[in-house]
């Protein structure tokens, strides 16, 4: 079983480490800690108790990964970081521990991307390939769907829902909830579009996307009672998996979701 910790790193006895593990210089790893194989850990990171990765993580220098909750609630009760596979975890990123309160753990999934500086406070959850840009930061309780894009420096609030395939752009404060496949921005945010360029990239049947196109006007176009709009594509469009995803989101949606913006011109022309 290969592995490569330089001396002058850390390593507390109780962490279990996987094959072909490279723990750089100065690198501290608590106790109560799992390293998966190929996981690569850069010079000055810390790993703190109760954190758990998978296979091929990156944990880039300075970042602090499995820190207590900053919830002033919390009594150092067991509580877990549990990460993925094959993440990327840059500078100075911050990524807490659950609390009591929540489920008791912190969700990362795989294929992440969190960029420096970013925050992932308690009992939040980031399904596969989430990207935060640079400064993003997310409250407690914050889950974000797979594929979903969070702009540099946008700030979440706690207990929000963002869904699949969504684009928060860069700036945004987001306090309500972000339906899957849409485009929000603002300094709070708001609804602009969906996100027609994301789901082009991911592949989406062009069928798909026009319904989606559709949907959105239909649920939030000018003047529409958002019942009836809601009303009306699930009954044209309501066959198509994405736009029943959508609807099933707005209606499970404990906070409520964001507001159309009415002055972005002519939403969906992405």
């Amino acid at each position: 079983m290969s592995r490569h910790i330089h001396p002058t790193a850390i390593v507390d006895p109780g962490c279990e480490m996987g094959s072909d593990v490279v723990v750089g210089p100065y690198v501290i790893i608590e106790g109560n800690t799992r390293l998966g194989d190929g996981t690569r850990v850069d010079p000055f990171a810390q790993i703190k108790n109760y954190t758990s990765l998978g296979r091929n993580n990156h944990v880039y220098s300075y970042a602090c990964i499995g820190e207590a909750p900053q919830d002033i609630k919390y009594k150092d009760e067991e509580t877990w970081l549990k990460i993925g596979d094959n993440n990327k975890i840059r500078e100075y990123a911050t990524l807490n521990r659950g609390t009591p309160d929540g489920k008791g753990v912190t969700l990362i999934g795989s294929n992440c991307f969190l960029m420096a500086y970013t925050h992932v406070a308690h009992d939040c959850e980031l399904l596969d390939h989430v990207i935060m840009a640079n400064g993003a930061t997310l409250a407690g309780h914050v889950k974000i769907g797979q594929r979903a894009v969070i702009g540099g420096l946008c700030a979440v609030h706690q207990f929000v829902n963002i869904g699949e395939y969504s684009f928060i752009g860069g700036k945004s404060g987001v306090a309500q909830d972000v339906p899957p496949y849409m485009l929000a921005a603002g300094e709070r945010a708001k609804l602009y579009s969906p996100n027609l360029i994301g789901m082009r990239r991911a592949g989406f049947d062009r069928r798909e996307i026009a319904a989606v196109k559709k949907a959105f006007h239909a649920i939030w176009g000018q003047g529409v009672r958002r019942e009836e709009g809601m009303a009306k594509a699930q009954k044209e469009w309501g066959n198509y998996r994405t736009v029943e995803n959508i609807l099933s989101f707005i209606r499970s949606s404990p906070r409520g979701v964001i507001s159309p913006d009415r002055c972005a011109g002519k939403n969906g022309s992405q």
